[in-house]
């Protein structure tokens, strides 16, 4: 568990460009009943640009969190799994950060349980997918602020790393906008899939 006090992220931390707050998530903790993990991959989707799934703007009752106030919850399925986002910048704008992958921190056990799939502890939570199905994420939660006192899931400010510990690449996964550097995460990790 945590044994120091820790702050939660407010919403001013994600009224910023969605890439800084996607690179500044690093470190931060995510916490959803007793799953409790640390994130060391991110990455940042704009509407500007052909990946997002808001794309010139485009709205759709499944991605409208994306278009929330910024620190909402932004939950999608995708091949049968569930991936966790939160909103940046302002409201009316199409973002979001993708949580691609997690150190764990406590509830090992119950991840385990979740996931009888995975090899070992570093194929636990270096996935979105991975991430949802570990710590019982699902469309529940898509909507609500990660920033609210009454929402279960929450992210605490964590460890800041310097800027020679970050990784800044193009995303993986995506057939558009690719060249974009826009996926981060902390070297070295076992967590992050190269």
């Amino acid at each position: 568990m945590l044994k120091k006090p820790f702050l939660r992220l407010e919403p001013a931390f994600f009224s910023r460009p969605v890439t800084t707050v996607a690179r500044d998530l690093l470190g931060a903790v995510l916490v959803h009943e007793k799953c409790i993990g640390q994130i060391v991959e991110t990455e940042a989707y704009h509407e500007s640009e052909a990946a997002c799934h808001a794309w010139q703007g485009r709205r759709s009752m499944r991605n409208r969190s994306m278009f929330a106030e910024p620190g909402t919850i932004y939950i999608y399925r995708i091949h049968q799994v569930f991936c966790l986002n939160f909103s940046a910048e302002a409201g009316g704008i199409g973002t979001a950060v993708l949580i691609r992958g997690l150190e764990p921190l406590a509830g090992l056990e119950i991840m385990r349980e979740r996931r009888p799939k995975a090899k070992n502890t570093a194929d636990l939570l270096n996935g979105p997918g991975k991430i949802c199905q570990a710590f019982d994420l699902n469309l529940s939660l898509d909507g609500q602020s990660v920033c609210s006192p009454e929402t279960k899931l929450y992210l605490l400010k964590g460890s800041t790393y310097p800027d020679t510990a970050i990784c800044a690449t193009p995303r993986i996964g995506i057939s558009k906008a690719k060249d974009l550097p826009w996926r981060y995460w902390v070297k070295p990790s076992e967590r992050v899939i190269p």
